[in-house]
């Protein structure tokens, strides 16, 4: 009885078992998803395809979410398949196994926006999806994908249904390498502090034509309705009219998802224009534009911006997203330029680094070397115009100024001495300046200045060298003769100085002596006028008197003249008074000239200031010196002076007024003479 029961359970579990195995009972987790292998169908199997949209037998296009389902075994292969996770900040590739083939002109399969970003297969082969690697790319999120016909790349991992094609496997490790090589798992990022711009280069789309180098830009305008929005919608992009290969669009700061399948990006830097530089630009891409440089000038073309040549207007100071492998900018300085024909040395520029100095032959047969520098101006106007014509600005100076300017000096060597081209050398420079300023000018140039170093020998020529010594020997004696001439009148000064000074100090003495001088001379006239006053007084009393004595003696007379004596008396009489006259004349002439003499002290004293003003003025003029300049000594206590200037004038003036009063000794008489004498004596010695 145990057996039979034993028997009925078990095989109650085997019939469940049985039952559950038929009716397929799967139970799926929320992380994951079943894809569905039909192993058999009435409708058959596929030929060319690997998903059954018909009911096939193979592998089916929609896949099992997570909970319970019912597929048999016996008609279905259940193969579970994680979900995909696209993390943030990443990108993820798709690569298709179903659909319809690339065209030849393709690389990767058109976009299909009707799929649910590829988990509608159904949609996704309905709608025209091609087999092989997509154009649309996988953004952050989670998605449950038919791994049979998807093959999903992320940086990490590679989700796929093995199929055991190994070819299929190599595919997918080359693709892996290319999107690793251009670091395609992450979106293009610019950032402002790299100044860096990118250059992209497409891989799909119709080819370049074949005189085209850049495809030009298309698509760039977001009113356009196939804005490609800097190459993140492809499909737009080659509806626009995209061609691949090397594009003359430029991404800028900001952060693209691009498929670095379809597109690789290259960094490059910004161009940056300095101050004191202008760009000019030559575009390699863009419609043939009309010249605009005008009829006169016939060494090419300039056109406007964005045309294919040299544009006109050349690139401002600043920075620009500049696609230098769709033109070229030349960097054209502004500031001046100098240019040094000195060999050891070179401007800033270094557009001279290959210039020596000019090898000239002088009219005296020397063959100096001649440094020389330049300077000159490119008006930024006409900057392009200099780059039409000449290429660069160091082909311009190397190839035309060089060859210029040497000849110049060279034919203005040979009308010049040594001599002469060192000692004119400004006259030189100012001539060379206006006479090649012309020449600057025809081709598009400023010349500011010109300027002439020393002309200089070679190692084993030693004659100008010769020359040059004569030449400083001739300057220092010149420099010697103008030092002695301004020491001499710095002596004269110094001297002048001198006697300023010792006059300034002695200037109190000879105020206080012409005020005493002037106080002696009033008191002079005074005296003087005294003296003529009591004179004139005298004199008229002395006449007075006499006229009184003769009417007296006529009175008398004429009294006793009826008398017989009265005719002697009259005579008696009469001769005594006049004798009275007579001596009382004298007496008052004597007594006047007394005074006079007095008073005459008093005048002399102004002859002598007048006298000794001149003599003061004299001696200023002649720079006599007032103080002997020699003292001889013949003992202890007595010295003999040599006579001076002012001894002598003493002594004139002493000898003039004794012999005054010699010349009235006749007239006073001798005591009266002695004490005037004696009183001028007196006066003269204080």
């Amino acid at each position: 009885m145990f057996s039979i029961a034993y028997i009925y359970i078990l095989a109650a579990i085997l019939l469940l078992i049985l039952f559950y195995y038929i009716i397929g009972i799967r139970a799926i987790a929320n992380d994951k998803i079943a894809i569905v292998e039909k192993w058999w169908s009435t409708k058959g199997s596929l030929k060319d395809n690997i998903i059954a949209l018909n009911g096939e037998a193979g592998f089916q296009p929609n896949v099992l979410r997570g909970g319970i389902h019912f597929k048999s075994p016996l008609i279905y292969k259940i193969h579970k398949m994680p979900l995909i996770t696209i993390p943030q900040g990443k990108i993820g590739y798709v690569f298709a196994r179903d659909g319809e083939p690339l065209s030849p002109t393709q690389t990767l399969g058109k976009v299909v926006e009707e799929c649910s970003n590829f988990q509608d297969v159904t949609a996704f082969i309905k709608n025209g999806g091609q087999r092989g690697p997509q154009r649309g790319i996988l953004r952050e999120g989670t998605y449950a994908f038919n791994l049979a016909q998807f093959i999903i790349i992320t940086e990490n991992k590679v989700y796929y249904l093995s199929m055991g094609d190994k070819r299929e496997n190599l595919y997918i490790e080359s693709m892996i390498g290319q999107i690793q090589a251009n670091n395609g798992f992450i979106p293009v990022i610019i950032n402002n502090k790299e100044d860096v711009i990118g250059i992209v280069t497409v891989n799909d789309g119709p080819s370049l034509p074949q005189d085209t180098i850049i495809a030009p830009t298309i698509g760039d305008d977001v009113n356009d309705k196939n804005y490609h929005n800097n190459f993140q919608d492809i499909e737009k992009f080659l509806k626009a009219g995209g061609r691949r290969g090397r594009q003359h669009q430029v991404l800028v700061e900001g952060t693209y998802f691009i498929n670095r399948i379809f597109a690789t990006v290259e960094y490059i830097k910004k161009t940056i224009i300095d101050i004191g530089y202008v760009g000019v630009v030559n575009s390699y891409v863009g419609l043939k534009g009309k010249d605009t440089s005008g009829d006169s000038y016939k060494h090419g073309e300039l056109v406007d911006i964005g045309c294919k040549g040299i544009w006109k207007t050349p690139l401002l100071p600043g920075k620009y997203a500049f696609n230098t492998y769709s033109g070229h900018v030349f960097q054209v300085p502004t500031t001046n330029v100098i240019l040094k024909w000195i060999a050891s040395q070179a401007g800033s520029h270094k557009f001279d680094e290959n210039l020596s100095e000019v090898s000239i032959i002088t009219k005296d047969a020397f063959e100096p070397s001649l440094p020389l520098s330049i300077v000159f101006h490119i008006d930024y106007k006409k900057a392009p115009y200099v780059i039409q014509r000449f290429g660069d600005v160091k082909k311009l100076v190397e190839q035309t100024l060089d060859p210029m300017v040497s000849a110049y000096f060279k034919n203005i060597g040979q009308t010049k001495t040594l001599i002469e081209l060192i000692q004119n050398r400004s006259e030189i420079q100012n001539l060379s300046s206006n006479n090649m300023r012309e020449k600057f000018e025809h081709y598009d140039l400023e010349l500011e200045e010109v300027l002439i170093g020393t002309p200089t020998a070679s190692k084993n020529d030693d004659k100008i060298q010769v020359i040059l010594e004569q030449l400083r020997g001739r300057q220092v004696a010149e420099e010697q003769i103008e030092t002695f001439s301004k020491q001499q009148k710095a002596s004269e000064k110094r001297r002048e100085l001198n006697e300023a000074q010792a006059k300034a100090e002695q200037q109190a003495s000879l105020t206080q002596s012409n005020i005493n001088i002037g106080i002696q001379e009033n008191v002079g006239k005074g005296e003087l006028a005294r003296a003529l006053q009591e004179a004139q007084r005298i004199q008229k009393i002395a006449e007075a008197e006499a006229y009184k004595v003769k009417q007296e003696a006529e009175a008398a007379a004429y009294k006793i003249e009826k008398e017989a004596t009265a005719e002697a008396t009259k005579v008696r009489v009469m001769g005594e008074a006049e004798s009275d006259k007579v001596t009382r004349v004298g007496i008052a002439s004597a007594i006047a000239s007394k005074e006079q003499v007095k008073a005459l002290g008093g005048a002399q004293l102004k002859i002598i200031q007048d006298t000794m003003m001149e003599f003061a003025n004299a001696i200023k003029e002649a720079k006599i010196p007032l103080v002997p300049s020699t003292l001889i000594t013949t003992g202890k206590d007595s010295a003999v002076e040599i006579p001076n200037a002012l001894m002598s004038i003493f002594t004139v003036l002493l000898g003039e007024k004794l012999s005054k009063f010699d010349s009235l000794k006749e007239e006073i008489p001798s005591p009266e003479v002695e004490k005037i004498k004696n009183e001028i004596l007196a006066k003269i010695k204080s």
